[in-house]
């Protein structure tokens, strides 16, 4: 009959084959995990990096209403909007934006994922950032709209 060949090959390793395939999951776990990060997963963690320098140093309005405000009034310097916000929202602020002459980014995330890299614990759609502060968010996503 068929016999497994950890049975097969000596009592030591017939008393405990769990042991014997910890030794070679261990490895592979540890090639899996230590593959490089994908650039998309770096873009956010570098835009989440930057982001939380505008937080801790700038100026920023959160929510629809508001953005809409500073970006009527020319004083709002980039707008990030979450991938989940209403396609008619999304338009009618890039559309400001456009006439405010202001760079647009998407957001690689819902508004919860946008909330959290805000550093708060409520949804947030639309970020305008008015005031960079010591972060260089604006020279570096302005452009990709």
């Amino acid at each position: 009959p068929w016999k497994p060949f950890w049975l097969k090959y000596g009592s030591r390793l017939a008393s405990r084959p769990l042991a014997f395939v910890r030794s070679f999951a261990s490895p592979l776990l540890f090639l899996i995990m230590s593959k490089k990060a994908s650039k998309a997963s770096k873009a956010a963690d570098s835009i989440n990096a930057r982001l939380q320098l505008v937080i801790r140093s700038g100026k920023y309005q959160l929510g629809h209403r508001s953005s809409v405000k500073t970006l009527r009034n020319g004083k709002s310097k980039l707008i990030l909007i979450a991938n989940n916000c209403p396609a008619l929202r999304k338009s009618e602020l890039e559309y400001y934006a456009m006439l405010a002459k202001t760079g647009v980014h998407h957001f690689n995330g819902d508004n919860n994922e946008l909330g959290t890299a805000c550093g708060r614990y409520y949804r947030v759609s639309v970020m305008s950032i008015t005031d960079p502060g010591d972060s260089d968010i604006i020279s570096t996503f302005a452009g990709d709209a």
